[in-house]
């Protein structure tokens, strides 16, 4: 009953691969037509050439005229669709290979982004990206490995069949029966054989990788208290695992290809014994006793992949049910049926929002009221853990709150597609990610169609710009990963003009001087107040003491609820709430 069960999902899941590969049936047909010609010549070239070389011994040896004309054209002809069926075959599966590979990360990345970053908490980036490089990079072998070899063998296997009954019906009848122990029994029996080890594989690389991650990352750590070995004999285990699942794979591969060899050479000495009764009776010329020999020998040519492609199915089936068990996951944020509405201003009015990130979790937000007026400037303070980033992440709509509502331009967050009410928010985070591309593509991020002038503008107000200048290539040069060659403070200042060459009504900074020293804290300030001005803004920060001057007004927030208003110079001055945090902040 399990293994049906298993044998069923396994069905669903390459439906579900083929109804993705559909956009691209015609290069897949292409690539199996090319692959059949080519295998079919090859069959061809064997059974022809073998017929030839014994005909001229014969007529050699009988002193009679043979007409060569013909099988030599034959077997060049045969030669020509091989060579060139082979290159274009090569060249059309390959273009098909490529473009599936693209087709499913494309398709990956489109699902995984309603999921961030609510539903991807639970996996851990190493496990992440070893779904989106390797995991995908096994089911881009469905096609090539598994679909090219089935059907090919299906339709090359019926007209070799066809082709060889019309000489002798009895070398076709075992021939066939061979080529049904090699290509159905075998692979069935490999595919049983092998699954466990194939999903256990996948399974087992994608720890590995978490493992080598957790010890590269924390190795200052694993140093400190002298847990290295431990670490090294984790690594060490899982490798074994693997190398005994790859051993498994590979005794079997060579069986495969062992009994392959077996039923080839059965199939030869069948046709040698079936056609030589006929030969000695005169009923078959006996040129075509070595031509039905070699024609059922190179017949197998068909099958001989089938068994590691079903053997590979394990692998390729673990790997589909590793990716579709990330897309198949319910966004936390639902999107409208019908198209967001246009927002009357930039105002942002919070609530009585509760909210929190599981049922068996305490509220983050418990009755939280918060108006932001269109060109209002407002910090938002209070303790770590206060849920002061929870309430950037309900207004960009990672997530949604249980309780209360949240309004965006005068109308209720819900109503907005995730994407359109991003469209209105331009967000500063405290670890904003730039990408190893120049400073130009990280730009570009935020609005595809800038041109230079409002780039530079974005960068001058930022502050960025003459540090651009002053690189090797200005708005050209490479960062290098997570933009290395820029120095924190940079980084921030360049991430600031990414948000404000977005141009949005609505500015939310998170703890922008998160980690900076005094001095490029002051002129990352600096930026903010040119950048802060005609926009919406949400400052969270730790950082008190520069904020009179660059907010109209400071709300305080403590165990999920606003407790203190008023203005830097106003809540200073008073006992309270926001007093204590200055204390307790220094």
């Amino acid at each position: 009953m399990k293994r049906r069960a298993t044998s069923e999902q396994g069905r669903k899941d390459l439906r579900r691969l083929a109804a993705l590969f559909r956009p691209y049936t015609g290069w897949m047909a292409g690539g199996c037509l090319l692959a059949l010609a080519a295998l079919l010549a090859n069959v061809g070239l064997l059974a022809v050439s073998g017929h030839f070389i014994a005909s001229m011994a014969l007529a050699g040896a009988a002193g009679v005229v043979f007409n060569f004309f013909t099988p030599a054209a034959l077997i060049r002809a045969f030669a020509l669709v091989r060579t060139g069926g082979r290159y274009l075959e090569r060249l059309v599966t390959h273009e098909a290979t490529f473009r599936l590979l693209a087709q499913l990360r494309v398709w990956f990345y489109e699902r995984l982004e309603p999921l961030a970053p609510a539903r991807l908490q639970t996996l851990r980036a190493t496990d992440l990206l070893s779904r989106i490089q390797a995991d995908i990079d096994t089911l881009n072998q469905v096609y090539l490995r598994l679909f090219v070899p089935l059907v090919v063998a299906a339709l090359a296997s019926v007209v070799i069949l066809a082709v060889m009954a019309l000489f002798s019906v009895p070398v076709a009848l075992g021939t066939a029966l061979l080529l049904s122990v090699a290509g159905v029994w075998l692979p069935r029996w490999l595919q049983r054989r092998g699954a466990a080890a194939g999903a256990r594989a996948v399974q087992t690389r994608a720890a590995l990788r978490n493992t080598v991650a957790d010890a590269l990352g924390g190795d200052a750590e694993l140093r400190v208290y002298g847990a290295q070995a431990h670490w090294h004999a984790r690594v060490q285990a899982q490798s074994e695992t693997l190398l005994d699942d790859q051993r498994a794979l590979s005794g079997l591969s060579g069986l495969a290809t062992g009994a392959v060899g077996l039923c080839a050479n059965l199939a030869l000495w069948w046709a040698v014994i079936a056609v030589a009764p006929a030969v000695a009776q005169g009923a078959i010329a006996p040129a075509q006793l070595a031509m039905l020999a070699l024609f059922a020998m190179a017949a197998f040519e068909a099958v001989t992949p089938l068994p590691l492609a079903f053997q590979m199915l394990g692998e390729q089936l673990a790997a589909a049910r590793r990716i579709f068990a990330v897309v198949d996951a319910e966004p936390a944020v639902s999107s409208p049926v019908g198209e967001s509405p246009a927002p009357v201003d930039a105002g942002v009015v919070f609530d009585g929002v509760r909210f929190r990130y599981d049922a068996s979790l305490p509220w983050v937000l418990d009755g939280f009221d918060l108006t932001l007026a269109p060109g209002s400037r407002t910090a938002l303070v209070g303790a770590s853990g206060a849920g002061k980033s929870s309430v950037l992440q309900l207004l960009a709509r990672f997530w949604d709150c249980q309780e209360g509502r949240i309004l965006l331009g005068g109308h209720t967050l819900g109503e907005y597609a995730p994407d359109d009410a991003r469209r209105h928010i331009a967000v500063v985070s405290q670890d904003a990610y730039l990408f190893n591309g120049s400073v130009l593509d990280n730009l570009l991020l935020a609005r595809p169609d800038a041109d230079a002038e409002a780039i530079e503008a974005a960068c001058r107000t930022a502050r960025v710009h003459e540090v651009i200048m002053a690189l090797p290539q200005g708005y050209d040069t490479p960062l290098g990963e997570s933009g290395t060659r820029l120095s924190g403070g940079q980084a921030r200042r360049l991430a600031i003009a990414r948000a404000l060459l977005k141009d949005a009504p609505i500015l939310l900074l998170d703890e922008p001087t998160e980690g900076l020293d005094a001095a490029t804290a002051r002129a990352l300030y600096d930026s903010l107040a040119s950048a802060m001005a005609g926009r919406a803004v949400l400052l969270i920060t730790h950082q008190l003491g520069p904020l009179a001057g660059l907010v109209d007004e400071v709300a305080v927030l403590d165990e999920g609820r606003i407790v203190q208003r008023g203005s830097p110079a106003t809540l200073a001055a008073v006992d309270g709430p926001y007093r204590a945090l200055q204390d307790l902040l220094g």
